[in-house]
Formats: C-alpha cells, sequence, structure tokens
C-alpha cells in the first residue's frame, strides 16, 4: 500500500468541530476544547487508516485580499469568527505539531492554496496525496495520485473520496473545469452569486460544448449582449472562475513523519484534555 501525504483543511475542520460538538467539552480553566479535540481525532482517524506518510494542516486568512478585490462580495456574509473558536485557532498549531504533523500557514493566500500546492508538488514527485477538507472547490485538484477526502455534515461517518471519475460524476465536467463551473453556477458558500439562471446542469452542459468558460464567453461576443446574456456578465464571469481557481505556492515537502502519540498526549494534557491525553498514551502500547 503507498502511504499518502494527508493534507487537512486545518480552518475546516475547526469550525466543523466547533459547531458539530458542545461546549460543554472543557479543558484547562475550564474553557471549550470542542474544535480543538474534533479536528484532532478527525486527523488521527484518517491518517490511521490511510497510513499517512505525513500530515500538513495548512492555515490561512480567511479571503485572500486580491479575491476580495476581484469581488468584494467574497466571503462578506460570514459572521466573525466566536471568541471560543479563535481561542482555540490560536492554540491549535501548537497541538499538531506535539502530534508530529507540519503546520503551514501563508500571510495573503488561504488555506486551498497551500493545500493545492502541496498536492500538487506531491504528485509531480510521483507520490500521493489526499486533502481532507468539506470544501468542493478542491475538487479542482483531483487527479491521477490525489483524491480529495470530502467531509460531509452531522451524521455522515466518514469522507467521501473523491477523484477524477468522482467528480465529472458529480459535477459533469472535469477537475479541470470546477472553477469555470463555480463561475457560471456560483458558490453560496464563498458568496460567488454566478450567473443567474445558470444552475448545475446548464453550467455543466455550456462547458461540455465549449470545453471551457473562455471559448463559451468567445463564443457569446460573436452572438453579442443583445442575443447572449454570457456576453454582458464576461467580466464578472471572468473574476469569478480567477476566484475559483487556486493560486500556486512555493512549498517544500515534509519527509515521512509518524504522529508523535507520546507528544501529543504531552501536549494535550497540558491544554487539560486528559480523555484525548489518556487514549493517545494507551495508542502507544
Amino acid at each position: 500500500m503507498v502511504s499518502p501525504l494527508l493534507l487537512v483543511d486545518a480552518p475546516y475542520l475547526l469550525y466543523r468541530a466547533f459547531y458539530g460538538l458542545p461546549d460543554s467539552i472543557k479543558g484547562a480553566d475550564d474553557l471549550p476544547v470542542n474544535a480543538l479535540l474534533g479536528s484532532t481525532n478527525t486527523i488521527l482517524a484518517v491518517a490511521d487508516e490511510h497510513q499517512a506518510r505525513a500530515v500538513v494542516t495548512c492555515f490561512g486568512p480567511d479571503a485572500a485580499t486580491y479575491r476580495v478585490e476581484l469581488y468584494p462580495g467574497y466571503h462578506a456574509h460570514r459572521p466573525p469568527m466566536p471568541a471560543d473558536l479563535a481561542r482555540q485557532w490560536k492554540l491549535a498549531p501548537r497541538l499538531y505539531a506535539a502530534l508530529g504533523w507540519a503546520v503551514r500557514d501563508h500571510d495573503s493566500l488561504e488555506a486551498d492554496d497551500l493545500l493545492g500546492s502541496f498536492a500538487r508538488a506531491e504528485e509531480e514527485a510521483g507520490s500521493e496525496a489526499l486533502i481532507l477538507t468539506g470544501d468542493r472547490d478542491m475538487f479542482q485538484c483531483a487527479g491521477e495520485r490525489v483524491s480529495v477526502l470530502l467531509l460531509g455534515g452531522r451524521g455522515k461517518r466518514g469522507p467521501e473520496r473523491m477523484g477524477p471519475a468522482e467528480v465529472e460524476a458529480r459535477y459533469g465536467v472535469g477537475p479541470a473545469l470546477v472553477p469555470d463551473f463555480i463561475a457560471l453556477r456560483g458558490d453560496p458558500s464563498d458568496g460567488l452569486p454566478g450567473m443567474k439562471g445558470i444552475g448545475e446542469k446548464r453550467a455543466a452542459d455550456i462547458l461540455r460544448r465549449h470545453g471551457s468558460l473562455a471559448n463559451a464567453l468567445d463564443a457569446a461576443d460573436r452572438d453579442g449582449p443583445d442575443r447572449n446574456i454570457l456576453a454582458r456578465a464576461r467580466a464578472e464571469l471572468e473574476a469569478y472562475r480567477e476566484i475559483a481557481t487556486l493560486r500556486p505556492v512555493d512549498v517544500e515537502l515534509p519527509p515521512d513523519s509518524p504522529t508523535d502519540r507520546a507528544g501529543g498526549a504531552a501536549a494535550a494534557k497540558e491544554l487539560g484534555m486528559e480523555g484525548l491525553a489518556k487514549r493517545l498514551v494507551a495508542a502507544t502500547g
């Protein structure tokens, strides 16, 4: 079995755990640790299941400045981070690092951009990568050696593995056209409106017929703005596509690094997460 590099969308997992687990789960100073516990448990389970050669947890700003400049409504609907989550967010890198997981952050680009860049680098090195996230934007990364492990909502037992075939079955287009698809259909989670009146089926049909958003817009220009609504929205659609497209970042792949359960147990105990600490100690044998 090939041991893949596990790439973790840390912001998504922290938010998911914070809202999915009760804040009655408390640690030191009687403060909630639900986001820390839930995210750590999920990463541990997936890393063990897939025998990951190493784990990279990726962080970044909520919204890259250039994306907001392209469309001011990008992420504008999202409420401020709750104080209890913000406190745990600051503690997460220390806990993750103690577990032997690499922690990577970026000042100006989002965690998604880091995830895509690590996946591409691992693929180019001839190895396999798994991206653990709930963000469907990451479908654009699916390839021969890259799969997205898509986390669902409540009641979903485990992540769904999405490769190129699964992406095409879901969206009607392959991974390379996912940014084009998002531009046309929109993405409520990011605040992108897409093209009014174009849903998933029509977006996929347009892209299958023309091969890309750029080709579809060129054809629309030939029809003229009076006959083709795409021609009237070219600038907006091109901006949406640029927003949805991951930007490359220079990254250095980590060496093989097994999870350090002893180190994680010590960090968990310091945070008052006694149950997690005991499970990690027990797992060391």
